[in-house]
């Protein structure tokens, strides 16, 4: 470990304070910090604090601001990549615009928006609840009323909403009214969140398509509402596929496969209708 003491010592005190950290990680950072400030030897309180972290860390269950300060004191600087926040803005208001959308987990849904031509930004977080600034363990405990989501910034002048509503059914479970794929819970419910009128006409019209395709057997439940205000998630969860890679193909595999047996059973479903269709 190579870390800077002053730096390291207000990371403590932030987190601390930090209302989402839990009691027990706090009562950790609180003895590492008091022994550092009472003498004892800096490197030896931080391998301490580290091996008291790493079975959760490994298991994933740190809070999302606590992993980032594991990850930064491990030296693992690729999952540590802080988001440039600064860069998610709408700066250019006669070509670009921004769309929401809740399909279950935000770690799946940024990846196949970002890679597209024409995607300014890609920012995962929480949307449609009754609190401020909530964290990612409220809207998990399903405290909060939010779902996980994810705000995109785009040029209209190189891609659509349109474009974007019908990737959105591409990557979700439209009969799914419950969660996603292996994602259970209100947090994950399906929503189209609309910006104004003109996105709420198009949702409307391809949500109406959908229904009229036969594709699915049971009922369109992806629900289309007013957009509302939408709170960034921690560092941590931001552009997970890029820093947490391995974890983020297991999980994007099993939605993927999901979604390919969904597709199958609706093409079977249309051709017997095509053929099976009273003349």
């Amino acid at each position: 470990m190579n870390n800077n003491h002053e730096e390291t010592l207000e990371n403590l005190y932030n987190l601390i304070l930090n209302p989402a950290t839990r009691e027990w990680e706090r009562s950790l950072l609180l003895a590492t910090k008091k022994a550092i400030e009472d003498g004892a030897n800096f490197e030896d309180q931080l391998s301490k604090l580290e091996a008291d972290l790493r079975p959760l860390a490994l298991r994933n269950n740190l809070t999302a601001d606590v992993t980032d300060f594991y990850n930064k004191i491990t030296g693992n600087a690729a999952a540590n990549t802080q988001f440039d926040f600064t860069k998610h803005s709408t700066d250019e208001l006669a070509y670009q615009d921004s769309a929401i959308f809740a399909g279950g987990c935000f770690w799946c849904m940024v990846e196949p928006f970002e890679t597209l031509d024409g995607i300014v930004s890609v920012l995962s977080g929480y949307t449609g609840g009754h609190i401020d600034c909530p964290t990612y363990d409220q809207v998990s405990g399903q405290y909060t009323g939010h779902v996980e989501a994810v705000e995109i910034i785009f040029d209209t002048r190189i891609i659509q909403y349109e474009d974007l509503v019908e990737l959105y059914w591409q990557l979700t479970d439209p009969t799914d009214e419950f969660g996603q794929f292996q994602d259970r819970g209100n947090q994950y419910r399906p929503i189209i969140f609309v910006r104004n009128e003109r996105q709420r006409q198009i949702a409307e019209k391809s949500k109406q398509c959908l229904v009229e395709s036969g594709k699915y057997k049971h009922p369109i439940v992806t629900l289309i509402e007013p957009a509302s205000v939408f709170w960034p998630a921690e560092n941590y969860h931001q552009q997970f596929y890029k820093k947490n890679r391995k974890r983020y193909k297991r999980i994007e595999r099993s939605r993927q496969q999901f979604l390919a047996f969904q597709r199958l059973q609706g093409k079977f479903r249309t051709e017997v209708k095509r053929f099976t269709k009273k003349p």
